[in-house]
């Protein structure tokens, strides 16, 4: 009979032990492998992306403005699926949005289709992207819209004017030297009751500011806007109404696009710094007067390196501006799947003046 010695009985156990845990871990590695595979194989659905057709009727065009649907738009503009857009106002009874833009509504060129039966999952948009003085009659449709669509942040669908970003473009950006106006203005439906208008009247007896567009019969084609106050050290980004996340094109492209450093008025200081890119502007607020403000701009502009200072974000953040209609209107598809269900507006005007 042979027999076996302690250290010998040791070493077998180990070596006993050692397979056994050699085989736990291969079929744990087996198992977990299977997993990976099922996962990264089976179908993935952006949690943004809707995963069924969405089919979405603008019920009129905005301003009266048309533009060409045909087709899969989104997909093809703007690398969103399952999103198909349609003027077509015969799909009203299938589309699943329906869109309405205020101003045709309050102006009575278009009316709510209120007389056609409108199945119970069919959602309706209020569109606008005006401040609430220029959005008239809206008791009118309380009760009526599931959705909102608007520049402001708390909207169901928030469709800024322009957006900051994170990250630089690349490229190193130098302000231009030698420029020829100090102050520039755009600005064509002038009211002299506007806040902007008290400012510039008050701040023009101080500094010289060059005004176009169509208020002083110097209207500026899109074509020489750009060019015309890239020539200026600043630009009068004054908004024709005071209003919450109102922040419009008259700061992301005129300002932006154009290189020059935007003097703002529109919302708080606490809103321009949570939209804007960081240390890119100078708000009104922040001077006691408009002739604290004319001396503090004269300084800046005789200052190269305090100037420069203003375009230091081009490192860190870039700027993208939302001007096409069908992009706006495709946000709804990247939104859709988190835009609440049952919702509707009872007291819309209430929202919409808030």
């Amino acid at each position: 009979m042979a027999i076996i010695s302690h250290r010998s009985f040791t070493l077998i156990c180990g070596s006993r032990t050692f397979l056994l845990l050699l085989l736990l871990i291969l079929s744990s590695s087996l198992l977990y492998f299977s997993l990976l595979e099922r996962t990264l194989f089976q179908p993935k659905y952006h949690q943004d992306v809707p995963q069924r057709n969405i089919s979405i009727l603008l019920w009129h065009w905005p301003f009266g403005r048309s533009f060409r649907l045909r087709g899969d738009k989104c997909l093809e503009k703007y690398n969103i699926s399952r999103c198909f857009l349609t003027a077509n106002t015969s799909t009203f009874s299938s589309a699943d949005v329906v869109i309405f833009h205020h101003q045709e509504l309050s102006r009575g060129r278009s009316l709510l289709p209120l007389h056609r039966d409108r199945h119970a999952s069919q959602h309706w948009v209020w569109l606008s992207m005006e401040p609430p003085v220029n959005n008239l009659n809206v008791s009118q449709l309380n009760g009526l819209f599931n959705w909102t669509m608007s520049y402001r942040r708390d909207a169901d669908i928030a469709i800024p004017y322009g957006k900051t970003l994170l990250g630089g473009d690349g490229h190193t950006f130098t302000a231009a030297p030698n420029r020829s106006c100090l102050v520039g203005w755009v600005v064509s439906k002038y009211q002299p009751q506007q806040a902007r208008a008290a400012v510039y009247q008050s701040l023009k007896k101080f500094i010289p500011i060059q005004v176009y567009g169509r208020w002083n019969k110097k209207p500026l084609s899109n074509k020489k806007l750009l060019p015309t106050i890239s020539k200026c050290f600043f630009y009068l980004s004054f908004e024709n109404s005071e209003a919450t996340d109102y922040i419009s094109e008259k700061l992301w492209r005129n300002a932006f696009q154009a290189g020059v450093v935007p003097v703002v008025l529109g919302p708080s200081r606490a809103t321009y710094e949570a939209l804007a890119p960081p240390g890119s502007f100078i708000h009104i607020s922040d001077f006691r007067s408009t002739e604290d403000l004319a001396v503090y701009l004269k300084l800046v502009a005789a200052d190269r390196k305090a100037y420069e200072q203003y375009f230091q974000w081009h490192h860190t953040h870039r700027v993208k501006t939302y001007t096409d209609w069908i992009e706006r209107l495709c946000q709804i598809c990247v939104q859709y799947p988190r835009l609440p269900a049952n919702r509707v507006y009872d007291d819309l005007e209430g929202w919409v003046h808030s």
